[in-house]
């Protein structure tokens, strides 16, 4: 079965590469984890980021 998920590295360049700063991403996922904090958990696991981190990323954006 084909694994259709990507990884944290590609989210990120593809963030970068439209010209998204640090500053603007941190923005992004405070208004996900706001909004949506299940959808932002399970966007994050997509992205298979590990628990730990998931959590960190979670924390840091309330």
């Amino acid at each position: 079965m084909q694994n259709l998920s990507m990884t944290k590295t590609q989210w990120v360049e593809l963030f970068r590469e439209t010209g998204l700063d640090e500053a603007t991403m941190s923005k992004w996922h405070q208004l996900f984890e706001q909004r949506y904090p299940e959808q932002h958990q399970a966007f994050l696991q997509w992205l298979q980021i590990p628990a730990a981190e998931v959590s960190q990323i979670r924390q840091a954006s309330r």
